[in-house]
């Protein structure tokens, strides 16, 4: 077998929590949770949907945004991913800039229909591939979508979890908390601490991130690779040396 690449094993963790899910949607620019949301249809025998906004190959929407939240509202989006310039303990992600809103120093591209599908879609996997103090945050310096609302308050859907490059963390919704599931191979609980600004929870061992066993291995390579190339070419090149596609 060959080497285990660090984008296999989180795609596996990614797919690990889509499991029995019916349709996934992902944002345009998500290469790697693309490729987790892959790996959970063809786990699936076909049986799930995957739905990469903006992307005509990978989507049946000819409306791209509006038609997404449409079917998320009405319950037809099991899963989705967000993610944040900041995103906190609480689970509140922050997509607008760093300092005083509006007098903000540095500007992102904002939040457009964040908070909404927070909302709706019951498994909102939030994922972030740089993790330090100044990304995982005590608390956010604007809250573009929060992680949990104000009891009363209709909600069916939040986070389920925040994957990092380090780790992976479970959101208790009830608790608006993390917790530490898994430290990912090459990694120690000790630089997950030294690098997230915010408390979360410990098991008494904390576990490695499974790799992918010898089956999840060949349909990355294969099936799953070969989709992500004609979506993201580039990736797939850089990830698993797969040639661009032809336009």
């Amino acid at each position: 077998m060959t080497e285990i690449r660090d984008e296999e094993v989180l795609a596996t963790a990614i797919a690990d929590l889509l499991d029995g899910a019916r349709h996934i949607a992902v944002g345009m620019a998500s290469p790697l949770p693309a490729t987790g949301a892959l790996l959970a249809r063809e786990r699936s025998g076909g049986a799930m949907q995957v739905s990469i906004l903006g992307n005509a190959k990978a989507s049946r929407w000819t409306n791209g945004g509006p038609e997404l939240f449409d079917l998320a509202g009405r319950g037809g989006i099991d899963g989705f991913f967000l993610s944040g310039g900041q995103i906190d303990g609480r689970g509140n992600i922050n997509l607008v800039g760093v300092g005083d809103y509006p007098q903000s120093t540095v500007r992102w591209s904002g939040s457009f229909g964040s908070a909404y599908l927070y909302f709706v879609v019951p498994r909102v996997i939030l994922f972030r591939w740089e993790h330090s103090r100044r990304t995982l945050v005590e608390a956010v310096d604007f809250v573009s979508a929060p992680g949990t609302s104000e009891p009363g308050v209709h909600r069916t859907g939040g986070p389920i979890a925040l994957i990092t490059n380090l780790c992976l963390f479970a959101f208790d919704r009830d608790r608006a908390r993390f917790r530490l599931q898994s430290v990912h191979p090459g990694h120690t609980l000790d630089e997950v601490r030294d690098n997230t600004a915010f408390d979360f929870d410990l098991p008494e061992t904390v576990p490695q991130t499974p790799l992918p066993d010898a089956e999840t291995l060949r349909a990355i390579r294969g099936p799953v690779a070969e989709r992500v190339a004609t979506i993201y070419p580039v990736f797939a090149r850089q990830v698993f040396g797969a040639a661009i596609p032809a336009a």
